[in-house]
């Protein structure tokens, strides 16, 4: 009969709903606390063998056997990596845990995953996590949520059943019909739903038996273990003391052997290099931060997490893919090149955005367009003069921004940027605050050119002379106005309703004070050169600034004219078209 192999399970969902701390119960590890913004951000596998799973699950095993040999998780940065996990363009999960918290329900990123999920046809369990926080909850450490349950007040079963009913039909709205997992008959038709506490272990007994069962019921012919050459995806290139750099892997098809020929993928043409060393975690614990020293392998099969140790990796990007050759070196190349491309749509004008990863870009890129960030450039590798410059020539002064991921900024960068001052550099280790950033700057930078803007070209502005205000009637005259629309300054020309002009403003006071301008509403003194109160203008008139036509042409395009600075607008139209019926077309 022949053997198969461990399903690989992704673990997703929204950022703070309990991933990682889920994982660390299950292999006794503290991730979660050294994680950047305590946020997953690159990807870790962790082995957990079925002796590990069987002792967790104690007496709910009883008198089942299995065949499938363990579980290898995959945890995830959010929702995201799940589709940059590729296997031949697929994705790299087998099965997918989407944890949510029950208190807080469905997030923006619950319903990206499960669109995700739903788009490579992926089996997957939702893990309802953190029900220690129902109130009068009664904590059962690392105990099954069947026996937990049974061992509750009556409010709060009440309280975990209401939660479960909305969740439930949250799942429904999304075309999922889903019920607690021991309430199912049929898991083809049903979604299972797992009540956890990631934080106390309790529930973890009925999730991890709940994959397995599923795996081996479902899942064994695409588990069955095929011979030849290994074929993984890169998880990370790193330099380890004593080894140089090493690539982080997952394995999911074939055998890696120590002296293979293996190919990789880079930002550009496929390298190759020969394995010295193969180095395994010790089952339950963590490739990318191992509690033990690794194992020295000779050799590893589908599925498991592995470092790569040989010379030459520094060109490797993570998310590329990895494949052994035997002998046909060169289409084994051709292959990889091709799964190495980075799927970004891009467009003539937008931001710059690069990270450390092909994983990294693409979620990165992934969140960008959820947010309807338009990117121009997309790149991997440390921020560099080429960079700045690029993102510099933007002709929208707000995509002139660079969003950098988990990177270096070269020294050269850092130069050019004190070139560019309109140039916004942002960087961080968590995706999401990137993109929150470049949107503070975006909304901060569009008001500063809008002010800016208004400040070059004239407004339209309505003002009604205040008869019973006139400080001088000529040389200049001085007298008061209401601006009823728009927003006047000095320096500008006023005309009368009937389009006469009738000269410049050369200040605008309010008492003592001298102004830059007044907006609708205020009441001030303005000074006009070459009139003479009661010959060219009298009060009660209603005057208007003296628009010049490019600048009324230019203010018809704009989407900060409040609605009386329109109608103002149209007003002067009017006015003018009687003389050019074209004016300010």
């Amino acid at each position: 009969m022949a053997s198969i192999r461990q399903p690989i399970v992704s673990v997703l969902g929204h950022v703070d709903h309990g991933k990682t701390t889920l994982l660390d119960r299950i292999r006794g590890t503290g991730v979660a606390g050294r994680e950047a913004g305590g946020i997953t951000q690159h990807i870790g596998a962790t082995e957990v063998p079925l002796a590990a799973i069987l002792k967790m699950c104690g007496d709910l095993v009883k008198g089942r056997s299995f065949r499938i040999p363990g579980l290898l998780f995959i945890d995830t940065p959010g929702h995201v990596a799940f589709s940059t996990l590729r296997a031949r363009g697929g994705a790299l999960a087998d099965l997918a845990v989407l944890v949510i918290d029950v208190n807080e329900g469905f997030r923006p990123q619950t319903i990206e995953s499960l669109n995700i999920l739903r788009r490579y046809k992926t089996p997957f369990v939702v893990a309802a996590n953190k029900i220690d926080m129902v109130p009068g909850w009664r904590k059962h450490e690392g105990q099954p949520f069947v026996r937990s349950y049974q061992d509750q007040p009556e409010s709060a079963r009440e309280e975990l059943d209401r939660r479960m009913y909305e969740l439930v039909g949250r799942l429904f709205e999304h075309g999922f019909s889903a019920d607690r997992y021991d309430r199912i008959e049929d898991f083809t038709t049903n979604l299972a739903v797992i009540p956890v506490s990631a934080k106390f272990g309790e529930g973890v007994p009925d999730l991890l038996l709940t994959l397995i069962g599923l795996a081996q019921r479902f899942l064994e012919e695409q588990l069955a273990t095929a011979e030849g050459p290994a074929v993984g995806t890169i998880l990370e290139v790193k330099e380890e003391k004593g080894l140089g750099i090493t690539l982080d892997a997952i394995i999911y098809q074939g055998t890696l052997s120590k002296g293979d020929t293996i190919v990789f993928g880079t930002a550009g043409k496929p390298g190759t290099t020969k394995v010295k060393a193969l180095l395994k975690p010790k089952p339950l614990d963590e490739i990318r931060d191992p509690q033990e020293r690794f194992d020295s392998v000779k050799s590893v099969s589908a599925a498991a997490g592995v470092k790569l140790v040989g010379s030459g990796l520094e060109k490797a990007v993570a998310g590329a893919p990895i494949r052994a050759a035997k002998g046909n070196v060169a289409a084994v190349v051709e292959e990889v090149a091709k799964e190495s491309q980075v799927h970004i749509e891009t467009q003539d004008e937008g931001i710059l955005v690069k990270a450390d990863a092909i994983g990294s870009l693409e979620g990165l890129a992934y969140e960008c367009k959820q947010a309807s960030i338009p990117i121009k450039f997309a790149r991997i590798g440390p921020v560099s003069r080429r960079d700045v410059t690029d993102a510099a020539t933007a002709k929208n002064p707000l995509n002139r921004a660079i969003l950098a991921f988990n990177l270096e900024i070269l020294p050269d960068a850092k130069t050019a940027l004190r070139e560019h001052a309109d140039l916004k550099l942002l960087e961080n280790d968590v995706i999401y605050r990137l993109i929150e950033g470049y949107q503070a700057w975006r909304d901060e930078r569009k008001r500063q050119l809008a002010e800016a803007g208004r400040k070059e070209i004239a407004y339209p502005a309505k003002l009604l002379f205040l008869g019973e205000h006139v400080f001088r009637t000529s040389k200049p005259a001085i007298f008061g106005v209401r601006v009823l629309a728009g927003r006047v300054r000095p320096g500008e020309s006023i005309m009368r309703a009937d389009g006469r002009p009738l000269g410049r403003i050369k200040t605008i006071r309010s008492g003592e004070k001298t102004l830059e301008g007044a907006n609708q509403g205020q009441e001030v003194a303005i000074s006009v050169d070459g009139i003479t109160i009661g010959r060219q203008i009298n009060g009660g008139d209603v005057l208007y600034v003296d628009l010049p036509e490019a600048d009324a042409r230019a203010l018809r395009g704009r989407t900060d004219l409040t609605h009386d600075e329109l109608s103002a607008l149209d007003e002067i139209c009017a006015i003018k078209r009687k003389e050019d019926p074209f004016w300010g077309m």
